[in-house]
């Protein structure tokens, strides 16, 4: 995994929530912004793969915001918000793996016919004959 938590920036603002006084007088809530574009650590490809799993929570200028407000503390805030921009960012890299067609056997084929024709049997069964 990269670490590329030199381009993170931070802003700072008040939390709501509870916490008494100290939500109105300390800003604990923390707000991560990440260039996804200009970033230096990743490749086009990459980039390319970022955007298109994580498009709905980049904007239009190409950059990943993400606000945490969990804790009480700010310094917690921002390595919750780290954290969590990190396994983001590493989730929408996996690239799911490619699934080969196959076809059934013939004598699954058979089973299931065979399994259509008992229960096709056993319903015209059921009909009531003068």
């Amino acid at each position: 995994m990269k670490d590329f938590t030199k381009e993170l920036q931070f802003k700072t603002s008040r939390s709501s929530g509870a916490g008494g006084q100290n939500v109105n007088k300390v800003e604990t809530s923390v707000t991560v912004n990440w260039d996804v574009a200009a970033s230096e650590f990743f490749r086009d490809g990459e980039k390319d793969l970022i955007f298109s799993k994580l498009k709905n929570r980049i904007n239009t200028e190409g950059q990943l915001f993400l606000t945490v407000s969990e804790s009480r503390t700010q310094l917690k805030n921002k390595n919750a918000a780290i954290e969590k921009i990190l396994s983001l960012v590493e989730k929408s890299l996996i690239r799911p793996k490619h699934r080969a067609k196959t076809k059934p056997s013939r004598s699954s084929i058979e089973k299931r016919i065979q399994q259509k024709k008992q229960n096709s049997e056993k319903k015209e069964n059921r009909k009531f004959r003068f």
